[in-house]
């Protein structure tokens, strides 16, 4: 089938699947693919509405089960078309009178395909070529992938069509096996044979033709086993004996009248042998292990395992593990290759080498082997058809290397190791990934156990694990540090350790005495693969100074597109030179970046790799401002600007700019002391200052006060004084929230003279309110009352009500302090009035918590409880969580005075989980209260608690 010049197909035959144009669609819901699978299940013919809604809901459906399925086919539709408008059928889905059908051919259908290759055999079989016969057999049961919609159940195992296409499997491996006997080749279905079997375990036309198929393949003692064990179980759960036609099969077995006639006078096949040796010290990777036994004991399994992960992490060792774990339960051999995808010695293997090498291992004289590559793969899968062999791709360069090396019958299985990621392999072969990681720390400590002796590991654990984050924990770098040791007995971890330490960032303590095994060596192999703008990339990230990168981030770095530095991402990303961490985030691993940073040494001059730190802070400063402006209270007064640089980021509200500063938090503060190193001194203080409104509702006090000292002394550093005037102001914020008020008066009084000397008499108003602040922390309210009284004229006079609404929650707070409760109340109303006019969320928030504060002063818990409820949820709202998490510990304090003690469990660990430092005092001050409800049933309350709600009021150099 065919939409706008794509391709799309669809699978029914094992999970579900839809593919478009070579890639695989991502399905929704359980109930989406439910309504897909009966679609498809149907292979055109109409499905009703009520058999959709019955198959949904066994019973109870709801009123809407009708509009529900309505919007699953129409999902459907959009997903197969996208773009296709609202309430158009399109090409696939179509509504008949009694429901829907989905329109496809055998072309586009497995199901489809499965049953014309079923025809072509069943009539070839009656024309008297049983050779056609069982080819189209053969094909036709190669498209089953599992179970029919497996993945599905229960439904896919007890609905009357999923059941009725089980049906049409069990009939087309009959057939198939008739047709082998008929030309001699019973073994060739013996796999299928033995599914079908073990599905239908009382059907006896299937059993009986499994009895002949073992009997042929020279399995005569486990086809009388298998007799006994069937003939036992029709007698316990249907109380009959054998009928005629096992009873017929079993004779025949017993005169020894089952013998396959082709190959009655050939020499057995040859059991290949391949494997490497398992590694004697192999350990860990018992998830992963885990994993691959689960696929390959399940039913209609994978029959390949996908093993792919960055270089030296251990891929090849797992996959020979694994394969000497599986190897009992593939009698006919195993087949071992090394592809030599990624190798620095010799070009990559191609299929047509990697196939004569297997048909030669498989009993193919030299002399029969074709040339082309066709008939190599051919002839390659014959000779495993009816076989059980394991088959090892170690070192696979890509799907296409190995789509030959697939073998056709089910009942091999294949472990294919590669550092790309096979995406097609799993779309088109059914493998089943299995992505290697770092190893745990544990577990690294276990590796060395066995080089280094138990003795050596457990007497100095410090080394040890000293080893191991020099290392990494590479499996590739702790064996080449092990092996080095081990070459030199008697050297303590510690000594290993110290020289390591002594090199940090380099490779120098990893080549090993095999200069093609060494970190270097192993690492080229990928990096010799990149496309050329992939491998610039890859060197410059060596000059990103955070812990992990984003795409946007990539391209300010490589001077690119957004669209191209996707795609080179994704080429790094397939080739496991970088992990997606979390999503959008790309990290590299610390020794591939000292990797990176040797490269770019060599390859990048001075001015290119000077040039792209530059566009790297550039792009942070300009993103930054964005950010900035829209955490700002007041969009008129950002005190920062753009930069030279540009970016292609844009955020739509707070909520997306506070998520961004969380991500690029350690690149941003990085990236401060660099530029103030660089002696780019105004874009430190910047950046720093950009970062502040981030730091004040987030918490972050420690890191706005280092990195607010940093670009301070920057900007005294480049004799700016607007820079310092700012960041004094900025730290007097920072040195109020750590409760050092004096420090904070001090830095405020400084930022007062110099705008005063700069003649900067907005700025001055500002600073003038912040100090009102900082004394109404110290408790002078008289002083705050008397100097933002006359701020309020002006306030009022300037127009800006967020202005006059922070005046206002001031004041509040002053007064309440100060007894007036009737005039603290009054200025907590008319902050919220203009607040919410203004749709200022942090100003209706800080006038929820001061109201909170008057109602607690009067008595009243009850209103006390309902305003810091408001406010906490008004906080969150502004993506505020420290004010949010000091109004919820308030809040908890109020409800344990009520007795609701689990409510005040709830609302402190609820601020807990806000706070990023639980060293603070207030995270200090919660865990205790928490510690102190765990430890016995007693009644918590906290006097002092409320005070905390007057130190609120942020210093934001955006505020007049």
């Amino acid at each position: 089938m065919r939409a706008a010049g794509e391709t799309i197909s669809f699978a029914v035959l094992g999970s579900i699947r839809v593919v478009r144009a070579g890639v695989e669609l991502r399905l929704g819901a359980r109930q989406e693919r439910l309504v897909l699978a009966l679609l498809l299940a149907r292979a055109g013919s109409p499905v009703s509405l009520n058999e959709l809604v019955d198959l949904l809901w066994d019973s109870d459906a709801p009123v809407s089960a009708a509009n529900v399925v309505h919007r699953h086919v129409g999902a459907l539709r959009r997903l197969f078309e996208p773009g296709l408008p609202t309430r158009s059928a399109g090409r696939y889905l179509h509504r008949d009178v009694s429901g829907y059908r989905l329109l496809a051919d055998e072309r586009s259908l497995d199901l489809l395909e499965f049953r014309a290759l079923s025809r072509r055999a069943g009539q070839s079989l009656r024309d008297g070529d049983p050779e056609s016969a069982l080819r189209h057999s053969l094909d036709g049961l190669r498209l089953w992938r599992g179970r029919c919609a497996a993945g599905l159940e229960p439904a896919s195992r007890s609905h009357p069509t999923f059941l009725a296409v089980e049906g049409e499997r069990a009939e087309a491996v009959r057939q198939a096996a008739d047709a082998a006997e008929r030309c001699g080749r019973l073994g060739a279905v013996l796999v299928p044979l033995r599914q079908a079997a073990e599905q239908h375990p009382l059907d006896e036309s299937l059993q009986s033709r499994l009895l002949l198929a073992l009997a042929a393949a020279g399995r005569q003692a486990e086809a009388v086993e298998t007799y006994r064990v069937v003939r036992r179980r029709l007698a316990d759960e249907l109380g009959v004996d054998p009928g005629e036609e096992l009873r017929e099969a079993y004779d025949r077995l017993l005169h020894q009248r089952t013998g396959p006639a082709r190959t009655a006078e050939t020499p057995p096949l040859p059991r290949p042998a391949q494997l490497p040796p398992d590694l004697p010290f192999f350990s860990g990777r018992d998830e992963l292990i885990a994993q691959a036994r689960a696929a390959v004991a399940r039913p209609g399994g994978p029959t390949v395992l996908a093993i792919d992960g960055m270089p030296g992490i251990g891929k090849t060792a797992l996959a020979v593990h694994l394969a000497h774990e599986f190897a009992a339960h593939y009698p006919d051999g195993q087949l071992y290759v090394d592809l030599r995808g990624y190798d620095g010695r010799d070009a990559a293997m191609s299929p047509a080498e990697a196939l004569r090498g297997f048909l030669g291992s498989l009993g193919v004289p030299q002399h029969g082997i074709p040339a082309e590559l066709h008939a190599l793969a051919g002839m390659y899968r014959s000779s495993l058809a009816g076989r059980r062999l394991l088959i090892v791709l170690d070192n696979c360069r890509d799907a296409e290397q190995i789509r030959h090396l697939l073998p056709g019958d089910p009942g091999c299985l294949v472990i294919v190791t590669s550092r790309s990621r096979l995406s097609t392999l799993l779309t088109a072969a059914g493998a089943h990934p299995l992505p290697v990681g770092l190893p745990s720390l544990d577990e690294a400590r276990t590796a060395l156990l066995g080089p280094l002796g138990a003795d050596a590991v457990t007497a100095d654990p410090a080394a040890i694990d000293a080893i191991i984050a020099s290392c990494g924990r590479l499996p590739l770098a702790l064996a080449v540090v092990a092996a080095r040791a081990a070459s030199l007995p008697g050297t303590p971890p510690a000594r290993i350790a110290a020289e390591l330490a002594h090199s940090p960032g380099s490779l120098d303590g990893f080549d090993g005495g095999d200069p093609q095994t060494g970190l270097r060596a192993v690492f080229s192999w990928s990096y010799r693969a990149l496309s050329a703008p992939a491998a610039r990339l890859f060197r410059l990230l060596a000059l990103h100074p955070g812990p992990d990168i984003s795409i946007a981030a990539a391209a300010g770095l490589a001077g690119v597109e957004l669209r191209n530095a996707r795609t080179l991402i994704g080429e790094l990303s397939r080739a496991h030179l970088v992990s997606e961490e979390s999503p959008g985030r790309y990290r590299v691993h610390d020794l591939l970046l000292a990797y990176a940073g040797e490269l770019g040494e060599e390859y990048d001059s001075p001015a290119e790799c000077a040039a792209a730190e530059l566009r790297c802070l550039q792009f942070y400063r300009a993103t930054c401002y964005q950010a900035h402006r829209r955490l700002l209270t007041s969009e008129d007064h950002p005190m920062i600007e753009p930069g030279a640089g540009e970016t292609p980021l844009r955020f739509a509200d707070h909520g997306e700019a506070m998520r961004w500063f969380t991500a690029e938090r350690q690149v941003l503060i990085a990236l401060v002391g660099r530029a103030a190193r660089q002696g780019r001194h105004t874009d430190a203080w910047q950046l720093a200052l950009g970062m502040q409104h981030f730091f004040d509702r987030s918490g972050r006090w420690a890191d706005w006060t280092t990195t607010g000292e940093v670009a301070l002394e920057a900007a005294r550093a480049g004799g700016d004084l607007v820079g310092q005037a700012r960041m004094h102001r900025s730290l007097a914020g920072a040195a109020y929230f750590r409760g050092e008020q004096e420090t904070a008066i001090g830095h405020l009084d400084r930022a007062l003279e110099l705008l005063a000397r700069l003649g900067l008499h907005g700025e001055l108003t500002r600073a003038g309110i912040n100090r009102a602040m900082i004394l109404q922390a110290l408790g002078r309210h008289e002083e705050v009352v008397g100097a933002l009284r006359a701020a309020l004229g002006p306030a009022r006079a300037a127009g800006d009500d967020k202005l006059l609404a922070d005046v206002l929650v001031i004041l509040a707070g002053s007064n309440a302090e100060l007894g007036r409760e009737d005039e603290a109340m009054r200025c907590a109303e008319q902050a919220m009035a203009l607040s919410r006019a203004a749709r200022y969320r942090l100003g209706v928030a800080e006038a929820w918590e001061v109201r909170g504060r008057v109602y607690s002063l009067r008595g009243d818990t009850g209103r006390t409880i309902d305003c810091w409820r408001a406010a906490a949820v008004a906080y969150q709202e502004a993506s505020a969580s420290a004010p949010a998490a000091e109004v919820l510990a308030l809040l908890g304090d109020a409800l344990a005075t009520v007795g609701d003690q689990e409510a005040a469990v709830r609302a402190w660990q609820e601020a807990l989980a806000l706070i990023p430092y639980p060293q603070s005092r207030t995270g200090r001050r919660l865990a205790g209260l928490l510690a102190a409800v765990t430890s016995g049933p007693r009644r918590i309350t906290d006097g002092d608690g409320t005070r905390s709600a007057l130190r609120r009021q942020s210093i934001r150099v955006d505020r007049p």
